[in-house]
């Protein structure tokens, strides 16, 4: 099997700037995803620690139905539910058609609904890792919850929770190439394209298992950076 390099090429006949206007958009839905994953699942953690019964109980079957669903189905209920939804409410409010989803704010939005599931264990996890001495200390010198919140338990917990977050940017990444349902021009959506316009399958499936594994390599080299240097500020304070 001979393969031409030249079709990773930036020329009219290559596909390499391409793929790389598609690697950037997969970075991009990942990271609004991984975005709205955290603020969700920071909130699902409050109401499991400090909210009432119904509270806790919320966030226990939002945990449960978001860990329990495929990705994939996830998707297609916002995607093409979400059309039908937004063409209900046009129908009603006299809106005129026609009435569309944009598949980066649907995957983005999915993803994230599901990602917030997950983060929402590590941050549980991550604050209660915190000595309980330390927030005994903080209630006794007279610090509001809002105080200890922002000088005690986020600097602390967010230490812990560095590499929890990490493994999820990874897996938001993984799943963004499930977002290729909805049209949306990412790599996987690309890659699909190439591979079929040209009859070379594996050559480009295996190019872009390179650039999935070129992104998250370059994720976890950031993400270990940022945890050496929590890690060190967290020595200077002992010492």
């Amino acid at each position: 099997m001979t393969i031409d390099w030249q079709l990773l090429g930036f020329g009219d006949e290559g596909w390499g700037g391409v793929l790389l206007n598609a690697a950037t958009v997969t970075v991009t839905v990942s990271l609004c995803a991984w975005l709205l994953g955290a603020i969700l699942g920071s909130l699902l953690c409050w109401m499991q620690i400090g909210g009432s019964r119904w509270q806790q109980k919320l966030a226990g079957g939002y945990i449960t139905l978001f860990r329990g669903v495929p990705e994939l189905l996830v998707i297609y209920l916002f995607y093409f539910g979400g059309r039908q939804v937004v063409a209900f409410f046009g129908e009603i409010l006299d809106i005129p058609g026609p009435y569309d989803v944009n598949g980066f704010v649907a995957g983005a939005i999915a993803i994230g609904l599901i990602s917030g599931a997950y983060q929402s264990g590590v941050f549980r996890g991550a604050y209660h890792a915190i000595p309980k001495g330390t927030l005994e200390a903080a209630t006794v010198t007279g610090m509001g919850r809002l105080m200890m919140f922002r000088r005690m338990i986020v600097p602390q917990a967010l230490k812990t929770a560095l590499p929890g977050m990490g493994n999820q940017w990874q897996s938001v990444i993984k799943e963004s190439a499930l977002v290729s349902v909805t049209g949306l021009v990412e790599t996987m959506n690309q890659i699909s394209t190439a591979s079929n316009s040209t009859q070379m399958p594996f050559f480009f499936y295996s190019v872009g298992a390179v650039i999935y594994l070129i992104i998250t390599t370059c994720s976890d080299f950031v993400f270990r950076y940022v945890e050496k240097v929590a890690m060190r500020g967290q020595q200077r304070a002992r010492l």
